[in-house]
């Protein structure tokens, strides 16, 4: 599986990748050979002092190991060289699935892309369609920043211990994002969180609800402007519907 997951990441022999959350290193010393250099990050003191143990005594001189968090970690020092942008890879653990994603969008222009495994569940938000029960603000979010692929299906009889859940590699491309741009970003990201925020509810009274401040003149206003049917729901809106809507509605 590892191999499978390495034969589909569209690795060259001149990547610098970041490894998120190493463990004992199952999938850096595979990752090490076909790849210029490995930034391995691991929390866990006990699993890193392992994986030191093991790549010196396999004499892998091309894998950094960083004993960190990966949510307090400083992309800022992984600048982009002549070689180009970085690759991440790791196995999301879902407690900091969102939270990892958000710290890799915002540090975007230093990765040409990444590389992950979730759990199904959150593969399946990112890879939703408009329409479906797991589209959302994540799958919106994401999507404008990336260009968002399924790789594999990687079931639970892969893991030991065996876990209760089967899980997904996703590729994120974020040299591939979303082609129309927000006027503003902030706002942008705004709208979809408050559209989002009241699934049960259409798209107008969640906004209402969301944005006190707005009047029901004003917000019938944009989503007409916006050409969106106030009695829709968020989750069957496009990325495009939610940038016309972020440039129409007053802030």
């Amino acid at each position: 599986m590892i191999r499978r997951i390495l034969d589909r990441a569209s690795l060259t022999s001149a990547d610098r990748v970041l490894e998120i959350g190493p463990g004992r290193g199952a999938l850096t010393l595979l990752l090490a050979r076909r790849v210029d250099h490995v930034l391995a990050v691991e929390k866990d003191r006990d699993l890193a002092a392992l994986l030191e143990e093991s790549l010196a005594s396999r004499g892998v001189e091309n894998v950094t190991l960083v004993t960190k968090d990966i949510l307090t970690f400083d992309f800022t020092s992984l600048e982009p060289a002549s070689t180009g942008k970085w690759l991440a890879i790791g196995n999301l653990p879902y407690n900091i699935s969102t939270p990892v994603l958000e710290r890799l969008i915002e540090h975007r222009r230093i990765f040409r892309a990444a590389v992950l495994m979730f759990q199904k569940e959150v593969a399946d938000r990112l890879t939703a369609q408009p329409g479906s029960r797991t589209y959302g603000a994540l799958t919106v979010l994401v999507g404008y920043h990336a260009t968002v692929s399924r790789l594999l299906r990687v079931g639970r009889e892969s893991f030991r211990p065996i876990p209760r859940v089967d899980s997904a590699v996703v590729r994120l491309d974020f040299e591939r994002p979303f082609p129309e741009r927000a006027e503003d970003e902030t706002w942008f990201r705004s709208v979809v969180r408050a559209a989002f925020a009241h699934r049960r509810k259409t798209v107008q009274n969640a906004l209402l609800t969301s944005f006190p401040d707005c009047s029901k003149t004003d917000v019938i206003q944009a989503l007409h402007d916006g050409g969106i049917d106030p009695g829709s729901r968020a989750e069957t809106l496009g990325i495009e519907d939610f940038l016309r809507l972020s440039r129409v509605l007053p802030r």
